[in-house]
């Protein structure tokens, strides 16, 4: 077989075309193997990030309810609670209670609808690589 000019170039072309295949497929795998480690990465520091808000709320809400006990420890606050949340009077008072009338409305539990996602594709995209669909904002 003669080796023409048109021949030769096709050979190149399907070469190079396929090499061109070859290197986008190590580029995808390439891509993916760091995507997902790095989404995982971005989820877990979201996570600690949240733990550290959660951690530091409880802090503050352990300093007030300290106080609270530095503050129940005089005569005037324990005569204060039980008056106020149990209803009890020193020996020789009387105690008035005032009901008033019920609204009207219906009593219970009001069930919302379930939301649907607002957020565009690429919002959602975003936060799939970022790795925030694993743990939400807290």
């Amino acid at each position: 077989m003669i080796d023409t000019p048109a021949a030769s170039t096709a050979r190149g072309g399907r070469r190079r075309g396929g090499f061109f295949a070859v290197i986008l497929l190590v580029g995808l795998a390439i891509v993916l193997a760091g995507v997902f480690p790095f989404r995982q990465m971005i989820a877990q520091q979201r996570l600690v990030d949240n733990t550290q808000a959660e951690l530091n709320a409880l802090v503050g809400a352990n300093e007030d309810l300290l106080a609270q006990i530095d503050a129940v420890q005089s005569e005037a606050e324990l005569e204060r609670i039980a008056r106020e949340q149990y209803g009890m009077a020193r020996p020789g008072e009387t105690i008035y209670v005032v009901e008033l009338e019920d609204s009207g409305g219906v009593g219970g539990v009001i069930e919302s609808e379930p939301t649907l996602d607002s957020r565009s594709l690429l919002e959602r995209f975003w936060d799939f690589l970022t790795g925030r669909d694993l743990v939400p904002d807290g």
